[in-house]
């Protein structure tokens, strides 16, 4: 039991330093004056609930996204890796 408490902390410290070194990274352009935000694409669907349980896909205007280039999403921004591997959206409208 003492093992698994031990191994808990280090691992919530693990991420603390992780986290807070990403952020320091971020914030000081860590290494040599890399560019902060980025945007990528989103292509955008309405998805429409029908009454007979299907639903309908209509396509959106494509959509500017501003992301961070860091490990983790900071200043309210998902980070630019997960953004670009997620480029879809779907907004559910209806039921």
């Amino acid at each position: 039991m003492r093992l698994l408490r031990r191994l808990a902390q280090g691992l919530v410290v693990l991420f603390c330093v992780l986290y807070g070194g990403d952020y320091l990274s971020l914030r000081l352009r860590i290494p040599g004056h890399r560019e902060q935000f980025g945007t990528v694409e989103v292509e955008r669907f309405l998805a429409v609930r029908l009454k007979n349980r299907k639903t309908e896909y209509m396509p959106d205007e494509p959509l500017t996204r501003t992301c961070v280039h860091s490990l983790f999403p900071h200043f309210e921004d998902p980070p630019c890796w997960y953004l670009e591997r997620h480029r879809r959206e779907e907004i559910q409208i209806g039921q």
